[in-house]
């Protein structure tokens, strides 16, 4: 079947604290909530690649990686997403398009579209940079009367450095994606 691979950038351990605290307000929403551990900005977002072809990501993402010098994430807001669903399918934190963000995560689709990497799929919508905080169980949603929903649009104004890409491996598991990372690579250094 082959590996289910992602590009991201891990959360600093004191940001993944702020955002449980968004994840505990709403607890009684039908929702499962993504584990601290787990918490990313996801890139790019690959699906199941073969054994030789992770060889080439992480080729790809280093050469990407060394072209690109650390910067900030600002995280704006928390709120349903994506936003142009009636019913939502997740709770999100929106991060702010800094053209460092956007240009990194373009560089690294460029580079995969380019390469030999088969079934490459880059999605057609604009990157929105966000953090999922927990997915929504859309049969329980459903049943909440719409005007009892929860309204769910909060200002956040939490930064951090990026230092580093990762590239992840997701393995499904019954209680929750497990997510180890395969590689890191730093920003700016050969």
């Amino acid at each position: 079947m082959g590996h289910r691979i992602f590009i991201a950038i891990n959360l600093p351990k004191e940001i993944k604290k702020e955002l449980q605290f968004f994840q505990k307000k709403w607890k009684d929403l039908p929702v499962k909530w993504v584990k601290a551990e787990n918490l990313h900005l996801t890139l790019v977002f690959l699906g199941y690649v073969s054994e030789e072809e992770i060889f080439e990501i992480l080729k790809l993402t280093k050469e990407v990686a060394k072209k690109h010098q650390p910067f900030l994430v600002n995280l704006k807001k928390v709120t349903y997403g994506p936003p142009e669903k009636m019913i939502p399918r997740l709770i999100w934190v929106e991060g702010e398009k800094s053209k460092e963000l956007v240009k990194l995560q373009k560089d690294l689709e460029t580079s995969l579209l380019k390469s030999s990497i088969r079934g490459v799929k880059i999605e057609n919508r604009p990157y929105t940079p966000h953090i999922t905080l927990g997915r929504i169980r859309q049969w329980e949603f459903r049943k909440i009367d719409p005007e009892e929903r929860p309204e769910i649009e909060e200002e956040v104004n939490l930064s951090f450095d990026v230092q580093s890409l990762e590239v992840m491996e997701s393995h499904l598991k019954r209680k929750g994606p497990e997510y180890i990372v395969l590689e890191s690579f730093f920003l700016g250094k050969p």
